[in-house]
């Protein structure tokens, strides 16, 4: 009889433990369900961490953030995003929503939910840290974070592996996967988008 109160225990685990992974509150891309665990893992390295990154967002940015003067841009025209932050944005069409002057951090940070640490996460800007200084920070620097692209990253302290100062962009777009469009997707660098 204990053995099988064990069974029962572990099949619970499991299915709360899958359930919960397909319900994250937040919207992710269709995946097969029959991937082999190298074909997993190897999406998930390519993907840098992004799977709970919350595709769409509010549109709030950050009281002190500039607006670029003249982006290459401009707020409504059309671009071809030329990177892979998650599956689906490389080659999509993007509407820019927003265009800022500021420096994009790449950086790395264990969530405060726990788990593994996400690794050079595209993009934090340094408005989105939590009382950012004057000057932008420099790899290796520590700071804590003040965004909520994923769960789990608001208030992790993180680590920064590279910062450039740029033009970052605010995009709606629909993903070459399909599904449904994706609004208000913080952040696409200016190096990352082409003209259409």
């Amino acid at each position: 009889m204990p053995k099988n109160k064990w069974m029962m225990g572990m099949l619970s685990l499991v299915a709360a433990v899958t359930l919960s992974a397909c319900n994250s509150g937040s919207e992710t891309s269709e995946e097969p369900m029959d991937m082999d665990n190298n074909a997993a893992e190897e999406n998930m390295s390519e993907d840098s961490g992004h799977m709970n990154m919350d595709h769409s967002g509010s549109g709030e940015v950050p009281a002190d953030l500039k607006e670029a003067e003249n982006p290459t841009y401009e707020v409504g025209s059309q671009a071809i995003i030329e990177t892979d932050h998650m599956e689906g944005m490389k080659g999509a069409e993007a509407t820019i929503v927003g265009a800022y002057d500021t420096t994009a951090y790449a950086l790395t940070y264990t969530p405060t939910t726990g788990g593994e640490p996400v690794e050079n996460h595209k993009w934090v800007i340094h408005e989105e840290l939590e009382n950012p200084e004057d000057q932008p920070l420099k790899p290796g620097d520590e700071a804590t974070l003040a965004a909520d692209h994923m769960e789990g990253m608001d208030g992790a302290t993180a680590t920064i592996d590279s910062a450039e100062d740029t033009t970052v962009y605010m995009v709606d777009f629909t993903p070459t996967t399909g599904g449904e469009p994706v609004t208000n997707h913080k952040w696409v660098t200016e190096e990352e988008l082409t003209a259409k």
